[in-house]
């Protein structure tokens, strides 16, 4: 009797339901929360659906819209050329596919944001953890555990902001530049809105996450949600961008693999 292949053996666990996929996509609708810059500059589009025909004269037998949304509305991915340290970098149809499946570190800072929303992840934390699971893994994601997702499609809460501005959790300056230039890592993976803290316009560089990481040609994913399923490592995740010729990122289904006892 031969023996299964690793697919035929990972088909037969996913329909035993020994290996869970979890989706980490946040729904995407016309209330999903988007960043918010200065008036000054461009902004993001919200995202909207425009009904083409549902079942009418327009189209008797069916249903469809055209959308309109910003590269970086709702859960999504960010290529390199996202920033200026990376605009002569990969665009997001050019991120090989098989960087878009990759293990996966989650960190759980859940406690520290709930006490204080402006709180900093650094490099001894990341090493700290590294001293209780290991090493972060060899081309996988570092995804940070906020709870943040709890806040819902509420641009309110979810951007958390006042006349400083946004009040949400996210890697120091340092940390930032240590994950993009020193981690084995391809990425960060966040709940927030961006990949950068609220008050990451005041760091030096500004927006590290964006500058250190876009930089040195690795990722990101935001708003991602049900981390808490996900236990510390284990995990696989599959993220998939859409693959927009020239585009800096793309809207993103992402999803994780999880084995279950």
């Amino acid at each position: 009797m031969s023996t299964p292949s690793v697919l035929a053996a990972l088909v037969s666990a996913l329909r035993a339901g020994s290996i869970e996929v979890v989706d980490l996509t946040s729904p995407l609708s016309s209330s999903t929360p988007v960043i918010q810059l200065p008036p000054a500059f461009g902004q993001t589009a919200v995202f909207e659906l425009e009904e083409i025909s549902r079942y009418d004269d327009r189209g008797p037998a069916w249903y469809w819209n055209n959308f309109r949304s910003g590269e970086h509305t709702g859960t999504h991915f960010d290529a390199p050329n996202h920033w200026v340290t990376g605009k002569d970098l990969a665009d997001v149809a050019s991120v090989p596919a098989g960087r878009l499946v990759a293990p996966a570190a989650v960190l759980d800072f859940t406690a520290e944001a709930g006490a204080d929303p402006d709180f900093l992840v650094e490099v001894e934390h990341v090493k700290a953890w590294e001293a209780g699971h290991g090493p972060l893994p060899e081309g996988g994601w570092l995804l940070l555990r906020t709870g943040w997702d709890a806040r819902g499609h509420s641009q309110e809460a979810f951007l958390n902001a006042d006349d400083n501005g946004p009040h949400t959790p996210g890697l120091s300056p340092e940390c930032a530049r240590w994950v993009a230039e020193e981690s084995p890592v391809i990425g960060l993976g966040v709940e927030t809105v961006g990949t950068d803290a609220g008050a990451a316009h005041g760091f030096d560089p500004a927006f590290p996450c964006h500058s250190h990481l876009m930089g040195s040609g690795k990722y990101g994913l935001t708003q991602l949600r049900n981390l808490d399923r996900l236990p510390p490592t284990g995990a696989v995740v599959v993220a998939g961008p859409l693959p927009i010729v020239t585009g800096s990122g793309a809207p993103a289904r992402v999803l994780a693999l999880v084995e279950r006892a």
